[in-house]
């Protein structure tokens, strides 16, 4: 649960943003959803896969960052060692908040910066300041508020890949067995990757489409980024001294 509020600069002028990476922080997760304006970054580092929202039933990509639950393989000595962070990993403890207004009679719906006040991160000793002394945003909060807005278009992007994705039947189950050096063995179930067969069967005008939407290269990236599977068991035998 979180106790999201709107941000503002009265009640929230003394708060500060642990920046930090650990698990103290909840930076101990296994995987972080991502979104196609970001896989070009995430690629680099982490393996691309999809999963279903067990509620909706709805597919989203992630980011994968270990092999069981609250394992972040990244994450060492409070750092994390990859370049680049996932955006909805780096945007705690904000989130977008929805305020209804009514203009002329017309009820609109209107982004607005939130913070999650339980959040480990939000505390008044240390850290990066998000308000100046007199009221305005501190340059972290003007980065906050761009991320956010990133993240925004992001992933009603990335709904609209996920229907291209299954318009054209390119989501398939897949089962990770990853097997480690010192035997013992992990099983990932419920993830689902690209569909090669049916990516080559495609013709060229859907083909040309989806690379006018920007969606062909992200579905590359997502397959060439599952040769980070081996780095990600790499660092899995290292954490096990093996």
């Amino acid at each position: 649960m979180t106790n999201s509020v709107l941000l503002n600069n009265i009640d929230h002028q003394n708060l500060k943003i642990i920046t930090e990476r650990s698990d103290t922080y909840g930076d101990n997760l296994w995987y972080a959803q991502t979104f196609p304006m970001e896989f070009k970054s995430v690629q680099a580092y982490y393996p691309i896969f999809f999963n279903k929202n067990p509620d909706t039933g709805k597919f989203f990509p992630l980011a994968l960052f270990g092999f069981e639950n609250k394992e972040n393989l990244f994450l060492s000595d409070d750092k994390w060692t990859a370049d680049y962070i996932p955006a909805m990993v780096a945007r705690q403890p904000f989130l977008i908040g929805i305020q209804a207004l009514n203009e002329g009679g017309i009820e609109k719906q209107q982004r607005m910066l939130n913070i999650d006040l339980d959040n480990p991160r939000v505390n008044q000793e240390q850290g990066e300041s998000i308000f100046l002394e007199h009221g305005g945003s501190s340059p972290y909060l003007d980065k906050v508020a761009d991320l956010l807005e990133a993240i925004h278009h992001g992933l009603n992007d990335s709904n609209d890949f996920i229907n291209a994705l299954n318009e054209h039947q390119l989501l398939e189950s897949v089962t990770l067995d990853i097997t480690l050096n010192d035997h013992s063995k992990n099983q990932m179930l419920g993830f689902y990757t690209i569909n090669e067969e049916k990516l080559a069967e495609l013709s060229s005008d859907i083909l040309k489409l989806l690379h006018k939407k920007g969606y062909l290269q992200a579905i590359y990236m997502t397959i060439a980024s599952q040769a980070n599977v081996r780095k990600l068991i790499s660092k899995k035998n290292a954490r096990l001294g093996l």
